[in-house]
């Protein structure tokens, strides 16, 4: 799961806690996600204390947690992204984005997963991650 700086995000009507945003009110809502991965090897020569990045899996996944249930099991809402060949001689960056409308329930919560983390960029315009909320049901008929 992905911890992210709470400091660069705008909340109204719902939460941010370890990792995950906390629905404060029901309703229809867009879910969001962009997360960037990137590696680059300083310098020539060979660096065999570097992870083998040749073939890197980079999937983002998102997951929706209902805490109307006894037992919290997550839901995979989503999941993008792609087996990159990368090398050590070039700048590698690869981002996915995904985006989806869900009903959410007060107390409900996302979070965004990826593959090799370690990869991720730390820059907030990189890598963010949120949800709108469209209205409720009722309104929307």
């Amino acid at each position: 799961m992905i911890h992210w700086n709470d400091q660069y995000g705008r909340l109204k009507k719902i939460r941010y806690s370890d990792g995950r945003i906390l629905v404060e009110k029901g309703g229809l809502y867009y879910v969001y996600a962009k997360t960037c991965f990137r590696h680059y090897v300083q310098g020539t020569g060979s660096h065999p204390d570097q992870p083998d990045v040749s073939n890197a899996q980079l999937i983002q996944y998102v997951y929706h947690e209902k805490h109307t249930q006894s037992t919290i099991k997550p839901v995979l809402l989503m999941k993008s992204g792609s087996t990159m060949r990368w090398d050590d001689k070039h700048y590698n960056m690869y981002c996915v984005q995904q985006g989806r409308g869900i009903h959410l329930s007060q107390g409900d919560g996302v979070f965004v997963n990826v593959s090799n983390s370690w990869l991720l960029d730390p820059e907030p315009e990189g890598s963010y991650f949120g949800a709108l909320k469209f209205g409720t049901a009722n309104e929307l008929c």
